[in-house]
């Protein structure tokens, strides 16, 4: 049984931020939850579709963000407490929906959960999704350590069934793949019972039908401002906001999220606790305003503290406007005036280095000579360790061929991009073929694009690309629209039978769910088929078909090909650790440097199963992690690399 249900009240848990988050969830007593994969939010659904048959939860990986947060709706819209589960660029996907949401409101308990990426360490972009509260007026929570990941949570529920609408719970990396301790609360025994009303007349959001329509959304967006309303004074008495400092500081430092723990630590190091105020807000739209004109009132400097876009300053300087007369003019320090950076991750050291300059307080962490000293040697020590595919990829061999038939056809085509694993062969390791690279499902979209610019002069071949769990989320709208229209396109899915990046979560193309149970599988062959495609399948690893393959299609000038280069991902629960060769290098043959190979299979494959021996001057195998795919044995020129079929 799950820690998250063996615990009782008042126990002591060391928890991820994400398991405090799906604690939080089932002591509020959910009974839906849906989302998409997504890093760092991912752990969440996970959580509970392990938890789901004890509790009585329904859990799905949905087909992207939008659905999800469909699903939760309308798990809400009969009366039961929900959640919806994304990372910060899934509720750009989730957004249509959202609107519309926030304006007809919700029944039971409905909440978004974004986990957000500053920094973007595990994302293409580092865009946050806190001024969609403001623009869509729902409330904003964020939690700013892991006891209120699960407090906050679960509160969040209450609030959303005390106003009637959705309420966005926001989470980030550090806060999310962090661990700290939580004391946990009871697990309610719940006894759901779903019943879409829908009898009642149009603006009776209990028993009514729930709809936007035309000649009502005056009313109904007047209703949605009443309750954003309540919510504020709600969080006007919240406990998640909280002071601690002088009675009348030099400095008042407001701050929320992860960004609290930073602040802490940075006024402690400098040690100016005496002089500077920490007003931590967990509700951070709409703004407590009676609380921090209170706060205000007290100093006549002020540093915000937050990740990554100056909301909370901009917020707060423009009630600070408002109630100047009363207040008096501040001087305000933060993302605005330069203090604190517009991009990536904060740090104790950059909040010591402001808060140093703000105060006057010289400070040094190391005396010059140790921290030359320390850059010496991480110089010196740390490999260059390039971003790579693994040992095994099929990735690798996919853009191989690609990348490699494009040459041999030699009409300066090229492929758009997409988001997951497979956005690596923008770099080295996928021998820089992708030359475009934005949202999920975008490299279809542009391809669709590019493909009816013949007219203009364009006779490139146009390629996009794309994985088996994002050709679900977003990718068929592009085709559809491509096949349509007549784009002259090759449509490539590397098909690896699993989300791969994010964890082997199930998606519509597996014989199972969220929840290992067996359901139907979507072939991604017969709905290309379907929509009008030509469709090839072949695996990868079969490089001299692969590429006679890619070849076809180039040449082909009449519509939307598909390519399904289908390969099981090296590291699935199901590959893991099997392997297909035994690799081996015959050092006699090996050419390594000279002329005819240069090291091709160490300097342009690039495979780390593959080393470079520079005293014998030959290619070797590291047995250890080598995945046995036998890529390179198809690649090398000479025939040194070997494979033996394991039994």
């Amino acid at each position: 049984m799950s820690i998250l249900l063996q615990a009782e009240k008042g126990a002591r848990l060391l928890m991820m931020g994400n398991d405090a988050i799906t604690r939080g969830a089932l002591e509020a007593g959910i009974s839906v939850a849906a989302g998409y994969p997504g890093t760092p939010s991912s752990e969440i659904i996970e959580n509970l579709s392990k938890v789901s048959e004890e509790r009585n939860i329904y859990v799905e990986w949905s087909v992207n963000e939008k659905v999800a947060t469909e699903v939760a709706a309308a798990g809400s819209f009969a009366g039961l407490r929900s959640l919806a589960v994304m990372k910060q660029v899934g509720v750009n996907v989730a957004a249509d929906f959202l609107l519309h949401l926030a304006q007809s409101g919700t029944r039971g308990g409905m909440v978004l959960v974004s986990c957000e990426d500053p920094g973007a360490l595990s994302s293409t972009n580092e865009g946050e999704s806190r001024y969609y509260a403001k623009m869509m007026e729902f409330p904003l929570l964020e939690p700013g350590d892991f006891q209120e990941a699960k407090d906050m949570t679960k509160w969040a529920f209450q609030l959303s069934e005390e106003i009637r609408n959705v309420v966005m719970v926001r989470s980030v990396t550090r806060l999310s793949h962090a661990s700290g301790n939580v004391v946990v609360g009871e697990l309610p025994t719940v006894e759901a019972e779903a019943r879409f009303r829908y009898n009642g007349v149009f603006l009776d959001q209990m028993e009514g039908p729930i709809i936007n329509l035309p000649g009502i959304v005056d009313p109904l967006h007047a209703r949605q401002q009443e309750r954003l309303r309540m919510a504020s004074e709600l969080m006007e008495e919240s406990p998640f906001n909280t002071y601690t400092g002088p009675d009348a500081p030099e400095l008042l430092l407001i701050t929320s999220s992860a960004c609290t723990l930073y602040s802490r630590e940075a006024i402690h190091l400098l040690g100016v606790d005496d002089r500077v105020g920490l007003l931590k807000l967990g509700t951070t739209w709409p703004l407590p305003s009676r609380l921090l004109t209170k706060y205000l009132s007290i100093t006549d400097r002020v540093l915000i503290v937050e990740e990554v876009l100056p909301f909370l300053e901009e917020n707060i300087e423009a009630l600070a406007a408002r109630i100047a007369p009363e207040i008096g003019i501040k001087t305000f320090h933060g993302k605005h005036d330069g203090t604190l950076p517009t991009t990536n991750e904060l740090n104790p050291d950059l909040l010591v280095d402001a808060l140093s300059k703000i105060l006057d307080v010289p400070y040094k962490s190391v005396s010059e000579d140790y921290a030359k000293r320390a850059q010496e040697i991480a110089v010196q020590g740390s490999p260059d360790r390039a971003l790579t595919f693994c040992p095994g990829c099929p990735h690798r061999a996919s853009f191989w061929n690609i990348h490699n038939a494009l040459s041999i056809d030699n009409r300066d085509g090229f492929m758009c991009g997409d988001i997951g694993c497979y956005s690596l062969a923008a770099g080295a390791s996928g021998f820089q073929t992708l030359k475009t690279l934005h949202a999920m499902g975008s490299g279809t979209g542009l391809a669709s694009g590019f493909g009816k610019l013949e007219g203009f002069g364009m006779d490139q071949p146009i390629v996009s690309v794309c994985g088996d769990s994002t050709f679900f989320h977003a990718v068929m709208p592009a085709l559809v629209n491509a096949i349509h229209n007549r784009a002259n396109i090759t449509l490539v899915v590397l098909d690896n039978r699993g989300t791969a990046m994010t964890g082997f979560q199930a998606h519509p193309g597996l014989k199972v769910n969220a929840c290992g149970e067996e359901v139907p599988d979507i072939d991604i062959q017969g709905l290309c088929e379907a929509m009008g495609a030509k469709v090839r399948v072949v695996d990868p690893f079969d490089m001299e078909k692969t590429q006679e393959t890619l070849l076809e299609m180039l040449e082909d000038d009449k519509g939307v090909k598909v390519v399904i280069l289908r390969q099981i991902c090296a590291l699935s629960p199901e590959k893991k650790g099997k392997k297909m060769f035994e690799m081996s290098v015959n050092e006699e043959v090996c050419i390594g440097e000279n002329c005819g190979c240069n090291r091709l299979c160490t300097r342009v494959l690039k495979c780390p199963g593959l080393v470079w021996d520079s005293e014998k001057k030959t290619a070797g195998i590291d047995e250890v992690i080598c995945a046995g795919c036998g890529v390179c044995a198809s690649i090398c020129p000479s025939g040194a690399i070997e494979k033996r079929e394991v039994a």
